[in-house]
């Protein structure tokens, strides 16, 4: 059966290409190739993180006691601001998901509300995120003490020190501490108040690298949100264009929730 079926198809349909086997647009393919590739650079980011957290597990800063911090309150709030910056990244993929519904539809008004929210997401993300890295390399107000093993001991207003396993180490023994450690506030990319310098460096390299990708995709979907304000796509009768931008989007929302899991939770 399958070889009559075979037989009554013109070999110049089955051979002669100008098709898409999976019934795909040459820029949909491309957008996947392009994903796929991106998905292996982050998955190296995040292997390595991995490799590195178990290496150095005694002195891996703990997330939960770096980000803690929320605007405009001193309350201690472990991950709750990322915890909205992971909501609003979300619910932008929600919104870019009906502006594609409303593009299939040929429905210009809902694009332009859907893609527009999208574009809004996505910038507070972005602030949010600088906002973050602000906080991060501004540093805690007492700083830290770097050990000679490299461990970290917290500075606390009455200048005891806070050795992060349940033990505070104050008077003669804290200044003999502090004499043999190196004083660290803030962070950067050679040393950072929290922990091991690596902590540091994949948090701007991973967030940073994201962060990137986020920029990206605000700018090509306010690019295109111009085009649809102009009708370009309506004139064109598909609005292709969005569904792409969409795909691009949703990844960059599902490597924020591996990076929110592994970075911050784990």
């Amino acid at each position: 059966m399958a070889g009559e079926a075979t037989k009554a198809i013109d070999a110049k349909i089955l051979w002669g290409g100008g098709r898409s086997p999976f019934s795909v647009s040459y820029g949909k393919m491309m957008m996947w190739f392009f994903l796929i590739s991106d998905a292996l650079t982050f998955g190296g980011f995040l292997g390595a993180v991995g490799f590195m957290r178990h290496k150095f597990a005694d002195i891996w800063p703990v997330s939960e006691q770096v980000f803690f911090h929320f605007p405009f309150t001193h309350a201690h709030l472990p991950l709750l601001y990322v915890a909205f910056m992971t909501f609003i990244l979300i619910v932008s993929s929600v919104t870019m998901v009906l502006a594609v519904e409303a593009g299939h539809r040929m429905d210009q008004k809902g694009v332009i509300k859907w893609l527009g929210l999208t574009v809004v997401g996505g910038f507070v993300f972005l602030g949010s995120q600088a906002w973050e890295w602000s906080t991060f390399i501004h540093g805690s107000e007492y700083g830290s003490y770097r050990m000679a093993d490299g461990s970290t001991a917290t500075l606390m207003e009455d200048g005891s020190l806070d050795m992060k396993n349940g033990t505070i180490v104050s008077g003669a023994e804290a200044e003999a501490l502090k004499s043999e450690s190196e004083f660290v506030q803030g962070a950067n990319l050679v040393r950072n108040e929290y922990g091991h310098s690596l902590y540091a460096s994949f948090f701007f390299f991973v967030t940073g690298f994201h962060g990137t990708h986020v920029l990206s995709g605000v700018i090509l979907n306010f690019i295109i949100l111009l085009n649809v304000m102009k009708g370009v796509y309506q004139k064109r009768g598909h609005y292709e264009m969005v569904e792409k931008a969409g795909l691009y989007w949703h990844f960059v929302d599902l490597v924020w929730v591996f990076v929110f899991t592994f970075f911050y939770l784990i």
